[in-house]
């Protein structure tokens, strides 16, 4: 079958072409285009793309596999990549939307936590205090913060970071986690 004087092989593969290289540039530069998918929250740039890939890929496949009919091969590419565009979005795009938080964190962030003391403090001396976060045990080297000794297994209360040290002192909550 021919399709504006082309067959319409070569038309799904220019799709497929197209469709590939907007992916790479979309990759390049998708936090321009974020804008419009947060808009329009049903027209996600990816889940478009993805739509044309599929529907592409599946065409040109089924043209050169099946003796079926272009009409009946181009209903199928759409609803086949109607279904995997859906499951890409279910599986892949929602829990990374919704997974957005970093599993980083930066220093000045664990001003104000309670961590426990895994090396003890010397006076006017550095230990090691670690802090438990939702994301995992951060471990960093301390020193009190008026350079007082404290003991391993304290409970200290971060005060403020200095180049990579953090500055403590004994913390006792008598109990406060239980309000």
């Amino acid at each position: 079958m021919t399709l504006f004087g082309a067959p319409i092989e070569n038309i799904y593969l220019t799709l497929l072409i197209i469709a590939g290289g907007l992916t790479v540039l979309y990759l390049f530069f998708g936090d321009v285009l974020e804008g419009i998918g947060e808009a329009v929250g049903f027209l996600n740039p990816v889940l478009i793309l993805s739509f044309i890939t599929f529907f592409a890929a599946t065409g040109y496949i089924l043209e050169f596999v099946t003796p079926l009919h272009s009409m009946i091969i181009a209903a199928i590419a759409i609803v086949l990549a109607f279904i995997l565009d859906t499951l890409m979005n279910v599986f892949i795009l929602i829990p990374l939307s919704s997974a957005e938080e970093s599993l980083s964190y930066t220093e000045e962030s664990l001003r104000g936590k309670v961590g426990k003391i895994i090396i003890p403090i010397p006076k006017d001396g550095f230990g090691e205090i670690v802090i438990e976060s939702k994301f995992g045990m951060i471990s960093k080297p301390a020193t009190g913060i008026e350079n007082e000794a404290i003991a391993e297994g304290m409970q200290v209360l971060v005060l403020k970071v200095e180049k990579g040290v953090l500055y403590v002192e004994p913390y006792d909550y008598n109990g406060l986690d239980a309000l």
